[in-house]
């Protein structure tokens, strides 16, 4: 990646159900697509267009779509 920004592994996942708050690290090499909130409960799963929940309800989009390696979608 010569030239582009590091790849952030780190994410504050925010659920739509409580709004509870997560700092959580991310998987460098593949999309998650559960998220098991630890305030409420409710498994996340992706919204309609973004391969993971990190994409949908995280700061920053997953490691492979910051790559352009995202193959998922």
């Amino acid at each position: 990646m010569v030239g582009s920004s590091p790849i952030v592994t780190v994410s504050r996942i925010t659920c739509p159900a409580c709004g509870h708050v997560a700092e959580e690290r991310m998987p460098e090499d593949a999309c998650q697509y559960f998220y098991d909130c630890r305030g409420c409960g409710t498994v996340l799963r992706p919204l309609a267009g973004d391969c993971c929940v990190f994409c949908s309800y995280g700061t920053v989009p997953c490691p492979p779509v910051q790559a352009g390696t995202c193959e998922c979608g």
